[in-house]
């Protein structure tokens, strides 16, 4: 079918921007598909993150992405790397290196808990992101400076960082099961005690006795002691005291 000439003159003649604008692509990046991956996480929890829901967020196929990362397992290493990058690290002061450690794994501990489950990607990623390693020097650093000697103070930072995961892993994954109207084993604090206060006083005496006390703790109250519990044996390793003092 011909065209109109004067169709064909209207469009010689046609102002710039007064046609349809071409659509581009946005290009795929690293950063765009850590984006994306976060995005999976925050709306469905980290067990709905796949190669595929992270390409389906980005408008493309699963294949677009290989050009820029290894597999499935190299999500997990950009996700803890993104979310490292915003942890805020103190110059190692050993007058302070206690109240140092706690404010970093508070910070770790806030970030996990933001993205439902990405904890567990720390767990299953040998760091290589400068990022995550960052975090890693300045927790050593910090550690040493408390006066422990260096094996003591990797260690102590291997367990607490694990205690971390752990933790934010754990309160993901209870606040995700309370959104379920399926799960109505999740009891209140009072509905446990009550039900550990029933048990069989001759099989569980202690824990019939103590059952305010072993459900007890609000909001990071049990995270705090428990931090507190490890900091306070790396002091009893240090050959200084908590302000830098040689230790008598």
């Amino acid at each position: 079918m011909s065209v109109d000439p004067s169709q064909r003159r209207a469009a010689r003649h046609a102002q710039p921007g007064a046609t349809e604008p071409v659509t581009r692509r946005v290009p795929i990046t690293v950063e765009r598909i850590t984006e994306a991956a976060l995005q999976v996480i925050s709306a469905d929890g980290y067990d709905a993150l796949t190669i595929r829901s992270v390409a389906k967020v980005l408008g493309t196929g699963p294949s677009s992405l290989y050009a820029h990362i290894v597999n499935r397992a190299d999500i997990d290493d950009l996700l803890i790397g993104w979310l490292s990058a915003r942890i805020v690290l103190p110059e190692p002061d050993p007058a302070r290196w206690r109240e140092q450690l706690k404010d970093v794994y508070a910070q770790l501990r806030d970030q996990y808990l933001r993205y439902p489950g990405v904890s567990r990607a720390a767990l299953a990623v040998v760091p290589t992101n400068l990022e995550t390693l960052r975090v890693g020097e300045g927790l050593f650093a910090i550690a040493l400076a408390s006066g422990a000697d260096p094996r003591t103070a990797a260690w102590a930072v291997d367990a607490l960082s694990l205690y971390v995961v752990g933790y934010a892993l754990e309160t993901s994954l209870v606040q995700q099961r309370q959104k379920d109207p399926e799960a109505a084993w999740i009891l209140s604090r009072d509905d446990l005690v009550r039900r550990l206060e029933a048990l069989p006083a001759d099989r569980f005496p202690q824990t019939r006795r103590y059952a305010a006390e072993r459900t007890s703790g609000d909001g990071h109250e049990r995270f705090d002691f428990t931090l507190d519990l490890f900091l306070d044996n790396l002091y009893r390793r240090s050959p200084v005291d908590g302000r830098g003092q040689a230790a008598q």
